[in-house]
């Protein structure tokens, strides 16, 4: 008898296995608008939101803001007066074909208090993160800031 040819019924479900996760987790990558996910935009912007906050709490002699523009944010120091920069943080580029913004303006500034509320959001305001998605990060009157 000679050597019998072909696949064994393990090598083709293992085959059609591995095709189907590439297809579940690899293929939406090549159709969507942006390969940089909202999910992770909105979490980098909460976590320099709470540093600056927590910043503004713990410095009492100094405002702590953050300054958004159409390409970019960073940590602002006030003087005491809160409206005078002494200190310009380094500038976070926002990745292509995404947006941050408050109230459909995509320049803004946010100052924290010294309790850690912010004063331009009054009862609280909503920010609008948007990259493959729109996610929102809502920063209520007493300054609890999280996603929604």
């Amino acid at each position: 008898m000679g050597k019998q040819q072909g696949i064994t019924l393990v090598e083709l479900v293992t085959t059609i296995m591995l095709i189907a996760i590439l297809s579940v987790v690899v293929l939406p990558r090549f159709f969507t608008g942006s390969s940089y996910s909202a999910f992770t935009l909105r979490d980098e912007f909460i976590g320099e939101l709470r540093r600056v906050q927590l910043m503004a709490i713990n410095n009492q002699d100094r405002c702590h803001g953050v300054d958004v523009t159409a390409s970019d944010y960073r940590m602002m120091i006030y003087q005491t007066d809160c409206s005078s920069v002494i200190v310009t943080g380094t500038a976070q580029k926002l990745p292509s074909n995404t947006s941050i913004n408050l109230n459909d303006s995509s320049d803004f500034s946010l100052v924290f208090n010294r309790d850690g509320g912010v004063t331009a959001c009054g009862l609280g305001c909503v920010i609008k993160v948007s990259a493959d998605d729109t996610l929102n990060i809502t920063i209520e009157g007493q300054g609890y800031i999280h996603g929604r």
